[in-house]
């Protein structure tokens, strides 16, 4: 067993996860892929393993346990997209989706909470980190402690082929394929690195697993900026969360919350914005290909003036707003079932739903865009057009 490293020793002992994290991340960037939402949801996962990084309260992360959670909600959000896409098309890439999440939930999670629940187990008198650890699994390594069950397996990976076809397990693996056989081959200690204010300063080049509120993404290209303004993601008079002009941007993150907060997303465009906590309002104006992954609300949950939003409400909202928008994606946990859904001048608004049990599909509703309104006694009678599926 190891001794704790100081930050130096960590970041050295955790670079090779780090480096398959950026080869993930690099991946998805680019021209777009048939199967971007797979190449996504598998990259955004992979901060789950960041939960060996965890050094104490006072580290900037969330205990391992809640860290595993609150990775996978990310990554939820794309695999969602694969479910919806591929559940009357093809079964096996809703049954991969299904892996990776079992993968992490309740897979690592559960492991991570049988062997180190708070975080990994060092010695005080052990082997002084001074390199990285080979790619072979070594007894030394912190996160395989004695009769410690070794994480589970990753899931089938042949969907990654652009001809996806019957690979054998002989087969060279390809593409992501070869990111999930590189870090299985590996502890799960191995690689992720843990950024600290210095470290910040000078490897602004170097991408954490761990993404923070305010923190901007490092990329080798320069980032898209707005014509309208500067992009801003930043807390103002302690009241009000503002997020503008952010374009491209996968990774947005605010995470110091309350519900006295209100969050208000202007003129991005392609990104996603990831609110984890309760807060009092949300507004989403003026955006486009924007997808918003929220806990709980405590007033409305609003979009307005948009173009192909996508939204994930994983707690409660009593209310849901949707005013002069196109293009509308709606997916609701089941304690947000009730909330209250008001539409002005939209289309293509479609509401879903999770089944009734845990491997369920979910259902998907296409609200009414069109109505018939008839004159009737005295007064107009207004009705829906019907949806089918609806």
């Amino acid at each position: 067993m190891l001794q704790k490293p100081d930050l130096v020793g960590l970041a050295e002992f955790l670079k090779p996860l780090n480096e398959v994290i950026m080869k993930a991340n690099a991946m998805t960037e680019g021209r777009r892929s048939d199967f971007f939402n797979h190449l996504k949801s598998a990259a955004d996962s992979l901060t789950a393993l960041a939960w060996i990084a965890y050094t104490g309260k006072d580290c900037g992360m969330s205990m391992p346990i809640a860290h595993v959670e609150e990775s996978w909600q990310m990554a939820e959000f794309y695999s969602n997209k694969i479910l919806v896409e591929y559940r009357s098309k093809d079964p096996n890439h809703v049954e991969w989706a299904r892996a990776l999440k079992e993968l992490y939930l309740p897979g690592l999670r559960d492991y991570v909470k049988s062997h180190y629940p708070l975080g990994p187990v060092w010695s005080a008198t052990g082997k002084t980190v001074t390199s990285a650890p080979a790619k072979a699994p070594s007894p030394t390594a912190p996160a395989h402690k004695p009769g410690a069950p070794a994480p589970p397996p990753p899931p089938p990976s042949s969907l990654f082929s652009s001809e996806y076809s019957q690979a054998s397990s002989s087969r060279p693996k390809e593409g992501m394929a070869a990111v999930f056989q590189e870090i299985s081959s590996k502890p799960v200690t191995a690689g992720l690195r843990k950024v600290t204010g210095d470290m910040k300063t000078k490897n602004r080049a170097d991408r954490s697993g761990v993404v923070a509120a305010g923190e901007k993404e490092s990329r080798t290209s320069s980032p898209s900026f707005s014509k309208a303004g500067p992009p801003k993601l930043e807390l103002q008079m302690g009241r009000k969360w503002v997020v503008e002009n952010q374009i491209g941007r996968k990774n947005l993150v605010i995470d110091d919350c309350d519900a006295k907060q209100s969050v208000y997303v202007f003129g991005c465009k392609d990104s996603v914005l990831q609110i984890q906590g309760k807060v009092n309002n949300i507004t989403i104006d003026k955006c486009t290909k924007m997808g918003v992954v929220f806990k709980d609300v405590v007033a409305a949950f609003e979009i307005v003036n948009c173009n192909g939003v996508e939204a994930q409400c994983q707690g409660s909202a009593p209310t849901i707003s949707v005013d002069n928008t196109g293009g509308c994606q709606l997916y609701l946990s089941q304690d947000s079932l009730g909330a209250s859904i008001t539409t002005a001048k939209s289309s293509e608004i479609n509401v879903l739903v999770p089944g009734a049990g845990p491997d369920s599909d979910w259902a998907e509703h296409a609200l009414p865009q069109q109505f018939v309104h008839t004159y009737k006694d005295g007064h107009f009678e207004t009705t829906p057009v019907s949806h089918s599926g609806g």
